[in-house]
């Protein structure tokens, strides 16, 4: 697959079913510089992202430039439903909205921009020139330092640009392999051909050496549907011993995951080997923590519990998971997602604790 949208192409329609702030548009005006940004109310980063495109709309509104927010929802049943969603989700986050919103419910302007530039994640920035001809496909986060240089004629034919857009493509076109991997694992997991899914994994490891979700899925196939026990070791501590070597806490708690989660049976595996693995984890762990934000120490402090439980210090088990349950309590949450959370939290205290029953 190779991208037949980027730099030069002619910009596709405008096609959203609704708006749900600013007036209808249905065409790109000559002469006027446009800035469709898409995003999804399911992306972490879209709402913080949402916020800076209003406050560029302010600073580069007066001189023709606008910037059209293409918007999609997550999983709904019917139009209105995500319509709703949507509209929620852009209170939330613009509740003085100063920028055109789109809503892109059937898909046709992500299949004829998103897919069409080897686009896969969002947010993603596109700039239409005057012309009516795209000059950028990129990262918003681009935005301010790259506009300036479209505004004055200087960005499409500079060198900047052209190395901008071959690795742009370059990475597209290797997301499109990624994809095309990840949904043959798909489709030998839901058929439950572990072998199939297993080959396709280790294949993609080679390939991808730094997506370390990959490593995660071959360890839940080797142990939890396979039960090779050896082979399932040999991956779990080379997995582990990779997060360390990154020391990424992202790494390093989906390592611990796999450690002490309760999602798998590890009675065939070394647990004197287990517990040191998982304490070398956890220190390192802690060490990271206090960078992050609530929400992200709470999955950290829950997920070392696990390992503290396991090991037989059920006293700094206990202090872990009344401390997230802190966090998760003061933090603004929507209330499933933290009845959710709360749930798990007391759920697991009372285990820990001994009050089941």
């Amino acid at each position: 697959m190779t991208s037949g949208l980027g730099i030069g192409s002619p910009a596709p329609s405008i096609a959203v079913q609704d708006w749900l702030r600013g007036d209808r548009i249905s065409n790109f005006q000559l002469g006027k510089i446009y800035i469709p940004v898409f995003i999804s109310i399911t992306c972490s980063g879209c709402g913080p992202g949402l916020a800076r495109l209003a406050q560029l709309q302010e600073k580069y509104g007066d001189i023709g430039i606008e910037f059209i927010c293409i918007a999609a929802s997550g999983q709904a049943s019917t139009a209105d439903e995500a319509l709703a969603q949507v509209d929620a989700w852009v209170t939330k986050w613009l509740p003085n909205a100063n920028i055109r919103i789109g809503f892109d419910y059937s898909g046709e302007m992500d299949k004829h921009w998103m897919d069409a530039s080897l686009s896969f994640s969002v947010p993603q920035a596109f700039i239409v020139d005057r012309d009516g001809s795209i000059s950028f496909i990129g990262d918003p986060d681009m935005l301010e330092d790259v506009l300036p240089k479209v505004i004055d004629g200087s960005w499409r034919a500079s060198a900047e640009a052209k190395n901008a857009e071959k690795a742009r493509i370059a990475k597209g076109e290797s997301d499109v392999s990624y994809k095309a991997l990840r949904d043959r694992i798909r489709a030998a997991t839901d058929i439950e051909d572990w072998e199939t899914a297993l080959s396709a994994i280790e294949e993609g490891i080679v390939l991808f050496p730094d997506d370390i979700s990959l490593r995660q899925w071959h360890v839940r196939i080797l142990i939890g549907r396979m039960r090779d026990m050896e082979a399932g070791w040999i991956a779990l501590d080379q997995f582990a011993r990779t997060a360390i070597e990154r020391n990424s806490e992202v790494s390093l708690l989906m390592a611990l995951q796999e450690l002490f989660g309760p999602h798998l049976d590890y009675s065939g595996l070394p647990f004197a080997k287990r517990i040191s693995m998982g304490k070398e984890l956890s220190e390192r762990i802690l060490r990271l923590s206090p960078q992050h934000d609530a929400p992200f120490r709470y999955y950290s402090y829950l997920t070392i519990a696990f390992y503290y439980h396991e090991s037989g210090d059920n006293v700094r088990a206990v202090d872990l998971i009344e401390r997230a349950l802190k966090f998760v309590d003061g933090e603004s949450l929507p209330d499933g997602e933290k009845h959710e959370q709360m749930a798990q939290l007391l759920q697991t205290l009372a285990e820990y604790k001994g009050e089941q029953g």
